[in-house]
């Protein structure tokens, strides 16, 4: 198909002839590729902003924790509250050799953290040095529990991003300074800038962990444990091993193995899961919607180029009568529907990615982008392949009633 600049300016010239008609026409291609780049690259920003609660959490673990049981068992009435102890994480291991890590978590509730005349109402955790094996940290200062604060039980405390703002307005490294919790000193050893993530004991940036062997001296837990959190050796499927799980810490105490509400088992393997398929939902049907607006965008032009081509039978007639082929009208109509559509089409990415770009400057915390809501070079590519071959087939049905136009039939109708 060949052009030279005449060309283009007749196809300019025929297109702006009404102007009203062709933006109105080349609006609903305008909408249909902006609403697929829009929710393409809003689909992206909202599923990393979902991903970020989850980010970093091991994709094959699982929580454990009891509640009043609900089943009577052995003589045991339903409603019996039970607790699991130290001893259930060896259990764990001889009778599920499958599993890896078996860590304990320990509640403490809330608390007022004080440093001078500053305090903060914060969650206190007690857990084990292998805890972010499970649900790793973002370290800003210092470092996490380790072997040895576990063993020794030292007083030190990790704080979170939104402890560590409150209590140290002034910023700086807070390590090496303590905070008061409930009449005991700990020594701050490292700040956790995790703010998204599975909320276990309340939200990241809001808790202060403390070793939980230290936890159980202070707070009198004896030798209970509120929750394991666990992971399965490489693999291994989490759902492959929840009810010997469950079975083991039941039977040690004297509870019903299918009682489910008695001992809970939250799999984040299922979560996971669910998620993807979520995702690969959301995204099948932002595709569709896209592709059918543009679709309705596409019958538009065509519809709209059928009555340009009727309106023109004369002209049509009368180039054919002084030389013109019908592969030059062909090419013509051709020619126009492509460009209105691609001018139509470019203007709807533009103005998707520019939305897209104000959109994720708003979702920024301390300067740090939370989510990138842009799409993809290659679906930008894909999109301007998709309005190619829609605007060739919106034009394709008016440019083939233009090319079977007769000379002496456009004079008749004349």
């Amino acid at each position: 198909m060949k052009f030279d600049i005449d060309n283009y300016r007749e196809i300019i010239d025929t297109i702006t002839r009404n102007k009203t008609r062709s933006f109105l026409t080349g609006f609903g291609v305008f909408w249909g590729v902006f609403m697929l780049i829009f929710l393409i690259g809003g689909g992206k920003g909202l599923k990393e902003m979902l991903q970020k609660n989850f980010a970093g959490f091991a994709t094959n673990s699982a929580m454990v924790w009891t509640q009043n049981t609900t089943k009577p068992y052995k003589g045991f009435r339903k409603g019996r509250y039970f607790s699991m102890v130290e001893k259930d994480m060896e259990r764990l291991r001889q009778h599920v050799p499958e599993l890896d890590v078996i860590t304990p978590v320990m509640f403490g509730g809330t608390k007022d953290a004080v440093v001078g005349d500053k305090s903060f109402t914060a969650n206190i955790s007690g857990v084990s040095f292998d805890y972010p094996e499970i649900n790793p940290p973002i370290m800003f200062y210092g470092r996490f529990l380790n072997e040895m604060d576990i063993r020794e039980g030292r007083k030190v405390c990790v704080i979170g991003k939104e402890v560590y703002k409150k209590l140290f307005p002034g910023g700086g490294d807070p390590c090496g300074k303590s905070i008061r919790i409930d009449g005991t000193y700990y020594k701050v050893v490292g700040v956790d800038y995790k703010v998204d993530g599975i909320n276990i004991n309340g939200r990241p940036d809001q808790l202060v962990t403390i070793p939980y062997s230290l936890f159980r001296k202070i707070y009198n837990s004896g030798d209970q444990i509120h929750s394991l959190a666990v992971t399965a050796k490489p693999g291994v499927v989490m759902s492959s091993i929840t009810d010997r799980m469950r079975t083991v810490i039941a039977r040690a105490h004297t509870v019903d193995p299918t009682d489910e509400k008695a001992v809970t088992l939250f799999n984040t393997e299922l979560l996971f899961t669910m998620l993807d398929n979520l995702f690969n939902g959301v995204n099948f049907l932002i595709w569709l919607i896209g592709i059918g607006t543009l679709l309705a965008g596409a019958i538009g032009v065509s519809n709209i180029m059928m009555v340009t081509v009727k309106e023109r039978t004369t002209e049509i007639g009368i180039r054919r009568a002084i030389g013109a082929t019908p592969r030059m009208i062909l090419s013509q109509i051709l020619s126009e529907s492509i460009l209105l559509t691609a001018v139509a089409g470019m203007s709807g990415i533009l103005f998707g990615v520019s939305l897209l770009q104000m959109l994720e400057l708003a979702n920024t915390s301390d300067g740090i982008l939370t989510a990138h809501f842009q799409v993809g070079f290659w679906t930008a590519i894909g999109a301007a392949l998709i309005l190619s071959f829609l605007g060739g087939l919106a034009g394709l049905a008016p440019a083939w009633r233009a090319m079977s136009i007769k000379p002496v039939d456009a004079m008749r109708d004349e």
